[in-house]
């Protein structure tokens, strides 16, 4: 069966990053903003959650699919782009804790990078190739500690004077280990490249060396 229980729920995380994206939208023009605030918040876990159920289901239960390896980070970046640009924006910002233009260039383009070289590799090599590295993984947790941690900022604030210091660490480490994770991404590309090339070298060699 290609939809897995795995899939299931990733194809869930990806749905509901609409009321996600609705509930920000309206925290701060609504009536309640504190509440839609909140409700984006719990959204925002529910699918954290569910993407380490799915990562459980897929790896334990033997659940991993192709399409699965192409939706899980797929919605990993949706839920991350919508999010930062939110509250990136001084309209959908949570109050007091606008997010860098920096740190949002810095994980968009991370994310375009990857995406470009997922097609140069795919059109060099005629083969699809999912390969996630530690730092991809790190990245991710430490943007969703981020959103969470600036969703409840205006809060926690008041009560730790310290939290807006934790909430400009959390921005600063993300944009490290983003541009780390890009990095990273290239070198693997390009070595996957090589090592394609020169099989392919080899085995021409070894095609003549038979005529």
């Amino acid at each position: 069966m290609w939809l897995t229980a795995a899939n299931q729920i990733t194809l869930l995380r990806i749905v509901l990053i609409i009321p996600f994206v609705l509930c920000m939208v309206e925290a701060n023009h609504s009536s309640f903003p504190t509440t839609c605030r909140y409700l984006a918040l719990g959204i925002f876990i529910v699918m954290a959650v569910s993407d380490a159920i799915d990562g459980y289901l897929a790896r334990v239960k033997k659940q991993a699919t192709r399409l699965g390896a192409f939706l899980d980070p797929m919605a990993d970046k949706l839920l991350i782009v919508c999010a930062c640009i939110l509250l990136a924006s001084q309209r959908f910002a949570a109050p007091g804790f606008q997010l860098p233009l920096e740190v949002v260039i810095l994980i968009l383009g991370k994310d375009v990078l990857v995406c470009l070289g997922f097609i140069t590799i795919y059109f060099m090599t005629g083969q699809i190739r999912i390969a996630p590295v530690w730092a991809g993984k790190l990245a991710t947790f430490l943007q969703l500690v981020m959103v969470a941690s600036i969703l409840v900022g205006p809060e926690m604030s008041r009560c730790l004077p310290v939290w807006s210091m934790w909430v400009q660490i959390c921005w600063w480490a993300v944009g490290v280990v983003a541009a780390l994770t890009a990095a990273i991404y290239i070198y693997t590309g390009l070595r996957y490249i090589g090592q394609f090339e020169q099989q392919g070298r080899q085995g021409n060699t070894n095609i003549d060396d038979k005529k």
